[in-house]
């Protein structure tokens, strides 16, 4: 039986991945820190170990786990926080990685997938929409910070024989995702609608960007976990845009979140939050011609999904994990 570590698998998009490796028959262990994930979320099956992707406990797990492959999901995610706290933001999300592949290396996992953002590597300016090969000019340190590991997953690639794969998102939304803090575009406006609260459209509205449904992210995440191996060209060479081809405005969010929660919410804007670009749209052409992958989720599908089931969400009772510890 396969054996994967998903990292961030109490996450949103990571506990989604999780539940996906199992459903194709996975060993699944997932790590993550708690900071922003949830044991509730963690799927029934899958072994649970607490720790901090940075910490030398993580690097031993990875070394030692027998691991068929490692997806890497732990992340800071938070845009706004990157350009508030960029020192903390590369702590996470560069140094984290660097520690996990050092695991890699020393236990002998062949495959690596890492997951990226499409929507802050590019930056503005690329035509759209946006193939791999595209220039990258990140505008946010979260942005730089994906970049750099796209570059250390390649160089470890080259020197220890890994076969890396990056996933490059576009806006992932979906039930479970956080609406406070970090929480995606949709989530917040859907929690805020149901609430009767107004809904805070930053800028005019009219950025845009690309939305793409959870579920046809873990599906990407299984369709490169049984892909043929890249050869490792270049960075864009092992990457594929995960991504719908189609921008959504803000503006337009706003006004299917409100309808499908049945309220009409009162819309105000805010001035413009620095490290966000203005318009984004991932072309997923490769992804569909290499393995076979492409969304499937229509976005008005996937947010009459996501609303209800914020509006139905309860918290369950938490399950005591497996294993426990924390770095």
């Amino acid at each position: 039986m396969p054996s994967v570590l998903v990292t961030g698998g109490a996450g949103f998009i990571g506990s989604h991945v999780a539940a996906a490796y199992l459903a194709a028959g996975y060993a699944v262990t997932i790590l993550d820190d708690l900071s922003t994930g949830r044991v509730e979320q963690i799927p029934e099956g899958a072994r649970f170990v607490e720790g901090d992707v940075r910490s030398p406990e993580a690097r031993a797990l990875v070394a030692e786990g027998g691991f068929t492959l490692v997806n890497h999901h732990a992340a800071q995610v938070d845009v706004r926080r990157s350009v508030a706290d960029p020192v903390t933001d590369g702590s996470v999300n560069v140094l984290g990685l660097l520690n996990l592949l050092q695991g890699v290396q020393a236990g002998g996992v062949r495959r690596v997938i890492l997951a990226s953002s499409g929507g802050a590597i590019y930056g503005d300016g690329a035509a759209l929409p946006t193939v791999e090969s595209a220039p990258k000019l990140p505008v946010s340190p979260y942005g730089a910070a994906k970049l750099a590991s796209e570059y250390y997953l390649a160089t470890f690639a080259q020197l220890y024989e890994i076969e890396p794969v990056v996933l490059r998102y576009s806006n992932v939304y979906g039930p479970r995702q956080r609406s406070d803090g970090e929480g995606g575009v949709v989530a917040v406006f859907s929690r805020r609608a149901l609430q009767d609260e107004p809904l805070t459209v930053y800028g005019d509205g009219e950025q845009t960007r690309d939305m793409v449904y959870v579920a046809d992210v873990a599906a990407a995440n299984i369709a490169e976990s049984r892909c043929a191996p890249a050869r490792v060209e270049s960075v864009d060479r092992c990457a594929y845009n995960i991504g719908t081809g189609v921008e959504t405005s803000v503006n337009r969010l706003a006004t299917l979140v409100a309808e499908f929660s049945g309220r009409a919410p009162r819309i105000r804007y805010a001035p413009g939050r620095s490290g966000e670009i203005r318009r984004s749209a991932l072309a997923y052409d490769k992804a569909a011609r290499e393995i076979g992958w492409r969304p499937r989720a229509s976005l008005v599908e996937g947010i009459r999904s996501t609303v209800e089931w914020l509006a139905a969400a309860r918290t369950p009772p938490r399950r005591q994990p497996l294993l426990r510890w924390r770095a």
